[in-house]
């Protein structure tokens, strides 16, 4: 091994996490290098190059609030920005806080392991370097390790196989070509539009129909980005404030709607069928029942199943368009265009629950009953969310255990999303336990690295050298964030989301992300620093 140096911190990770903690740890003092896999910095948004990649919030809301002048420089062009549009702003702000200095790129970290006698971390790579620190921040992402789908065959194809969790950075011209894309998640979603505008015939597989609406994008009006800096501050206040960090979702405003109270299971059925004329596509989920009752989400789905019905000219299409799940068991996605493409002469919908898949040849996909000659396959088939990353790493704590054991065996555990007991010194940024994928990502995550580096700033303080989070406590939090769903749609035997890891082979069963909401998040985690770290053992 190459020793490269001490440092007081390693960070794993160069998108908004890392970028943040490099800029903040610098600031107050900390000596901090920071590795990242890819070539470039920009994190997701380095490697979610996909045609349609696009961000579901709000341009103006999904930006850093810390710096003033970074607010006041960069200009954003369309309501909701595109994936190359988040990677310039990333690589902008790298370069307006000269953080590259202290980015060390194209390292994978293999491995990392704890010295209980030194107190500090050895972190090993790809290429043979090693670094130590007294503290190690994963600031990994949530949706950044794509899953190899298991499907007889996949390696024997001939064609170009593109994965929308790392598509070829120059992109990909379909012109021409027969298309099969299998996965209808969220990169799937946004893509297949563009895919078939190129292709001479798409085929999609679609595994599990998804709940999508449109986007409603579009470039920002003059003026209006001006009248959003006039007063920025007021806006990043209401974030803060508000349940997922957001204001709007979409262009769906969130400010002035207070909760639904009526109950669709207490309403006529042509009344609900009326709200379809009043609310569009916000109509399904305007009801105070369907998260906390299965009939009436059931009904609430019969609503969305008629706004699918309205958009597709050929019924048994629609049939195989409309979700067998609870609504809201996973994440809504935004579309461009997403159900009129299946309008189009050259696409076709394959429904795998009617008509299985059995397996990929060399120029073909197979179901029980049918062929599909392709030349390029898309593999959109989604990510180890949460705990992916991490469990990539080998990372071994004092003892010699490892946290893919302790995931393994006890589920996603951690204190407050920010650390796990038993691995002193280190901590996850948005982990398994944090609000998360179910905020604006970029205000949990200024809080969250908020909150490590004023953590650190009080054991240097104080002389504290080691800090770990205490099972007891690990083990109250998981119980109240299980408490919260528990009850609810998200967590029925009904629904197998990726919030559960349902879709990772033999990863136990807990709802990863926080319902309770950030503010009261938040909250919990400003009275546990006050309360001189409660809940943390430090020594």
């Amino acid at each position: 091994m190459n020793q490269k140096g001490t440092y007081d911190v390693i960070v794993i990770g160069a998108g908004f996490a890392g970028l943040y903690s490099v800029h903040l740890l610098r600031e107050h003092g900390f000596t901090v290098r920071a590795l990242d896999r890819a070539d470039g910095v920009g994190g997701t948004w380095y490697w979610n190059r996909y045609p349609g990649a696009r961000c579901d919030v709000q341009s103006i809301e999904y930006s850093f609030s810390f710096n003033k002048e970074i607010q006041e420089e960069w200009e954003w062009t369309e309501l909701m920005p595109a994936q190359p549009e988040i990677e310039a702003y990333l690589n902008f702000v790298a370069d307006r806080l000269d953080l590259r200095r202290d980015i060390q790129l194209s390292t994978t970290v293999t491995s990392l392991s704890f010295d209980d006698a030194g107190s500090e971390w050895t972190v090993d790579t790809d290429g043979g370097d090693q670094f130590k620190a007294r503290w190690v921040i994963a600031a990994t992402g949530c949706l950044s390790e794509p899953l190899d789908p298991a499907i007889p065959g996949v390696d024997s194809f001939s064609g170009p196989t593109l994965y929308t969790s790392r598509f070829p950075r120059e992109g990909f011209d379909f012109t021409g070509l027969k298309v099969g894309v299998i996965g209808t998640g969220s990169s799937a979603v946004q893509s297949i539009p563009i895919i078939a505008e190129q292709a001479e015939h798409l085929n999609v597989f679609q595994r599990s129909a998804a709940y999508s609406r449109p986007a409603d994008n579009r470039p920002l009006r003059p003026g209006e980005l001006e009248e959003v800096k006039a007063d920025y501050e007021s806006l990043r206040l209401r974030q803060r404030a508000a349940y997922a960090g957001l204001v709007s979702f979409g262009a769906v405003s969130f400010e002035g709607v207070t909760p639904p109270t009526r109950r669709i299971l207490e309403t006529p059925v042509e009344e609900r069928l009326a709200a379809l004329e009043e609310l569009g596509w916000s109509a399904p989920g305007a009801w105070a029942d369907v998260m906390f009752d299965l009939e009436a989400n059931q009904a609430g789905t019969e609503l969305y199943a008629e706004l699918v019905r309205r958009q597709i000219r050929d019924p048994e299409v629609a049939e195989a368009l409309i979700p067998h799940y609870p609504m809201g068991c996973k994440r809504q996605i935004l579309d461009t265009g997403y159900f009129e493409t299946f309008n189009r002469d050259n696409v076709t919908l394959v429904d795998l629950r009617s008509d299985p898949l059995v397996g990929i040849t060399s120029g073909s996909v197979r179901t029980q009953n049918r062929e599909f000659d392709i030349d390029v396959l898309v593999l959109a088939t989604g990510f180890d969310a949460m705990t992916g990353a991490l469990n990539k790493m080998e990372i071994t704590g004092p003892g010699g255990r490892t946290l893919k054991d302790v995931w393994e065996e006890q589920g996603p555990v951690s204190y407050l999303g920010l650390a796990v007991a038993g691995f002193p010194n280190l901590f996850t940024i948005t982990g398994p336990g944090s609000p998360s994928v179910l905020t604006n990502m970029v205000v949990s995550i200024e809080q969250h690295v908020e909150w490590i580096v004023d953590c650190l700033d009080h054991m240097r303080d104080s002389g504290y050298q080691r800090i770990d989070a205490e099972p007891g406590a690990q083990e109250a939090w998981v119980d109240h964030a299980a408490g919260l769903v528990a009850g609810t749609v998200r967590n029925s035997d009904a629904c197998n989301s990726w919030y559960l890891g349902a879709n990772v082979p033999g990863k136990r069963r807990i709802h990863m992300p926080y319902v309770g909401g950030l503010p009261a998040y938040r909250k919990k985690c400003d009275q546990v620093a006050a309360d001189s770290y409660e809940g943390f053992a430090l020594a």
